[in-house]
């Protein structure tokens, strides 16, 4: 089986990583110790292999990385503030915990959702 390392890969497990730290303070606050230990063995999992994505990379796909991360990021942003008006708007106003969880979530669906409209590079 071929490795076929992309920047956009890179990012969205950058963008799951976040998540999984996002959720971390919602699973503290609910005393869920088995789901913190095995969300923290995935983080471990994700995290080696973005490692090893990212060494896998080329320079050139390497220099692409800083502007998805950038667009990562606008759209967790986008996500946190969706999800503030739906909740602000809605009966199901939780914890600030639940906020930043779903809003990371959503954000990261949202890049993902981009980088599925974004045209291929031709190679």
């Amino acid at each position: 089986m071929r490795i076929n390392p992309s920047p956009e890969r890179l990012s969205v497990m950058l963008g799951l990583l976040l998540v999984i730290l996002a959720t971390l303070p919602r699973y503290v606050n609910e005393g869920q110790d088995t789901r913190l230990s095995l969300i923290g063995m995935v983080f471990v999992v994700v995290a080696i292999m973005a490692v090893v994505h990212w060494r896998l990379l080329t320079s050139a796909a390497r220099a692409r990385v800083l502007p998805l991360l950038r667009r990562l990021g606008g759209a967790v942003l986008v996500g946190l503030a969706l999800m503030a008006v739906w909740q602000a708007f809605s009966s199901a106003w939780g914890r600030w915990q639940i906020l930043i969880s779903h809003g990371a979530t959503l954000g990261v669906l949202l890049h993902v959702l981009g980088l599925w409209w974004k045209p291929a590079p031709e190679r």
